[in-house]
């Protein structure tokens, strides 16, 4: 097996034993992304390939002299467009900034990814301005799932890009946005591992916003090792392999099943799934136990009126529409002008309601280790099953309803590949405490190697 399938600890292992170099690895990605019969076209904006292979070069010989940066110095990872990174301009998926100015420096959850030695191979392509978690982009193209790919189904996003350029073996980790599931809904639909962590945890400074309430930082790895690396080094700077999720020895872990609106309208396959996995789990020794929260059936009436993003990227927007209106994805166009629908009395009613909703469901869901649930409902449909807007808007309201839960409650999550080898990709979602990420990382690398059996 090629070292661009393994995990990126696996990877580091192989540089560290020097069964491979950075620039090997750097020119693997390459290959993988330019591949004519691939989705490289689809999956990155732009590609640093320069950069990258001067990079590589330069660490392998910091690497010969026993001065690497850190343990997964040289290794290749993809940045979302929505990130700044010197010298690149920050489109966002969209054609609206297209005339903006190159940023001037990395945002900072880059620059610490890049002080650790990872090596950014370019741009990944995304929903315009994060706004849908389906992933189609009508301006730069949608890379497939690449489950049956031949059918040509959507990826999931917003961080569709950063998706499809871990399961393509084009980098070990992509780095992506979550606000109401950017990164979880991606993984969940191509068989990855895909973290939300804790709001606030990892900067979101030098990120085009799409709700500055909501927004965090996040990943999609292979497995929850890789999503730990890269939080870890994003929210700190530094990474200790000692500290790396190995499960919680000892003790029986005490799960609440999440029973409250998430179960409903699951097609025929993830019901199954999720019947499997919980019958495997408990198995396992994992206590489940039945959670209904009724604060979380509250959550849609809250976001009626379109909720924190609506309000707040319309904010954002606001000049932009006054010249570019022609510019944007219509879709997303109209969901930002639902920002018109809310007051300024009805902004600050949702901020108090979402304290107040926070406060209860903290009641319920602190008796449990952590709370689990289906990622997403469905398996991703076919891209041209969503050319119709009524059916897209429906599918996006699907995608996105059980992930945001751990958003508009402030909660970390992470979703891990719940599907047996070969059938369709389906997610299992684990929701931890706030500010407890490094206890969840713990919990899912427990359920991780029992649902790997």
């Amino acid at each position: 097996m090629s070292s661009s399938h393994f995990s990126l600890l696996q990877a580091a292992q192989d540089l560290a034993e020097e069964h491979t170099t950075c620039r090997a690895l750097v020119e693997t990605a390459l290959e993988r992304i330019a591949d004519p019969q691939g989705e490289g076209a689809r999956t990155f904006m732009a590609v640093h390939e320069e950069q990258a292979r001067a990079q590589a070069d330069a660490l392998d010989a910091l690497r010969h002299q026993g001065r690497a940066p850190s343990l997964v110095a040289g290794l290749p990872i993809s940045v979302k467009d929505l990130f700044d990174e010197t010298g690149c301009v920050t489109r966002a998926g969209s054609m609206v900034l297209d005339d903006a100015p190159s940023a001037s420096m990395d945002a900072p959850a880059i620059t610490r990814l890049k002080q650790a030695g990872l090596i950014s191979m370019g741009r990944t392509t995304m929903t315009e301005f994060a706004f849908s978690g389906v992933g189609i982009n009508p301006h730069f193209g949608t890379p497939a799932n690449p489950w049956h790919r031949h059918e040509r189904r959507i990826p999931g996003g917003s961080s569709s890009g950063a998706a499809i350029s871990v399961s393509d073996g084009m980098v070990f980790v992509g780095i992506g946005s979550d606000t109401g599931g950017s990164c979880r809904i991606p993984a969940a639909l191509t068989g990855l591992v895909g973290y939300k962590p804790t709001e606030g945890r990892i900067s979101t400074q030098g990120t085009v916003p799409l709700s500055t309430t909501l927004d965090s930082v996040g990943s999609i790895g292979r497995t929850v090792g890789c999503c730990w690396a890269a939080d870890s080094l994003m929210a700190t700077g530094a990474l200790h392999l000692p500290d790396a999720p190995s499960g919680l020895s000892g003790r029986t872990l005490r799960l609440g099943v999440l029973t409250t609106l998430v179960m409903d309208d699951m097609d025929e396959t993830v019901s199954r799934t999720w019947e499997n996995s919980l019958s495997r789990l408990a198995a396992n020794g994992m206590l489940l136990e039945d959670c209904a929260c009724p604060p979380v059936r509250d959550i849609p009436a809250a976001n009626a009126k379109g909720g924190f993003p609506a309000a707040e990227s319309l904010a954002w927007h606001q000049t932009l529409l006054e010249t570019h209106t022609a510019l944007y994805d219509p879709f997303v166009l109209n969901r930002i002008l639902r920002g018109h629908e809310q007051s300024a009395v009805d902004y600050i009613a949702l901020r108090a309601e979402r304290a107040r909703l926070i406060r209860r469901a903290t009641e319920i869901m602190d008796h449990y280790d952590a709370i689990i649930l289906p990622t997403v409902p469905i398996i991703a449909p076919r891209i041209a099953e969503l050319d119709d807007s009524a059916h897209y808007a429906k599918v996006n309201l699907l995608l996105l309803r059980n992930t945001a839960i751990g958003n508009f409650l402030d909660r970390c999550a992470i979703s891990l590949p719940a599907n047996r080898p070969g059938d369709a990709p389906v997610g299992l979602m684990i929701m931890g405490r706030a500010h407890a990420d490094a206890t969840l990382f713990h919990i899912a690398a427990q359920i991780e190697r029992i649902l790997a059996r």
